[in-house]
């Protein structure tokens, strides 16, 4: 039995070597310009990411070593090979708040946290968190609820907490916050007129660099073009 754990130890960390070497074969000096711009410190782009995880397949104790690495590209490839319902609740928790980059701690909330069946107590326990990026994380399921399950929230409430903090919220926060206030404008015909309000007078993002073609994330501008085109259907 011990040599049986030794050799699958070698193999194990023979493969995370082995993708390490590869993901530094793939490593891009202008997408790491690009990504460091974002906070994110890797230059892997991110289409050949998901081809390696694509080839790999799902391997949940693959993925659980190559997050252990601390490597920002081995953490995306780790979120894109896992098994989401593996994961217990305090080990979903420990991940988000030793997460560093931004695209990291993204897509560990929306392909792997938001898939648990730890979601709802991870939304509650993150949402008035006082470290913003873990508060974020809270604000990003709550919209995810307002959404498609918003039996038992209250959205009077959620519109008077983004009122009266997301003007001076930290910048992922503040995103985060305005998301939910969008989508409450989007969905609820009855809130539309209050997140109009509050968005024009807290006037978050308004100037915010959108390319042509694109929908502004000032939220009026994004909750008028989203009710626009659910008209036209």
């Amino acid at each position: 039995m011990a040599g049986t754990t030794v050799a699958a130890t070698t193999v194990a960390s023979t493969t995370v070597a082995e993708l390490m070497a590869e993901l530094a074969a793939l490593e891009e000096p202008r997408a790491r310009e690009v990504n460091a711009k974002r906070g994110d410190d890797h230059g892997v782009n991110l289409s050949k990411l998901r081809a390696v995880a694509k080839r790999l397949k799902t391997q949940p104790d693959l993925a659980r070593e190559l997050w252990k690495t601390g490597d920002t590209a081995a953490r995306l490839l780790a979120l894109l090979i896992c098994r989401p319902k593996a994961f217990e609740l305090a080990e979903l928790d420990s991940m988000l708040r030793e997460a560093r980059a931004p695209k990291v701690q993204d897509w560990l909330v929306n392909y792997v946290v938001k898939k648990s069946a730890h979601s709802e107590d991870l939304r509650r326990a993150w949402f008035s968190d006082p470290h913003p990026v873990v508060a974020s994380a809270g604000w990003a399921l709550t919209s995810e609820r307002v959404v498609k399950k918003p039996e038992g929230l209250d959205l009077v409430e959620l519109l008077d907490v983004i009122e009266a903090e997301m003007k001076d919220a930290p910048d992922r926060l503040q995103w985060a916050m305005n998301h939910c206030l969008a989508q409450i404008g989007i969905e609820f015909p009855e809130h539309r007129a209050r997140a109009l309000d509050i968005g024009e007078r807290l006037e978050v993002l308004k100037d915010y660099p959108t390319p042509p073609n694109c929908t502004s994330p000032f939220a009026p501008a994004w909750i008028n073009e989203m009710v626009r085109r659910q008209s036209v259907k």
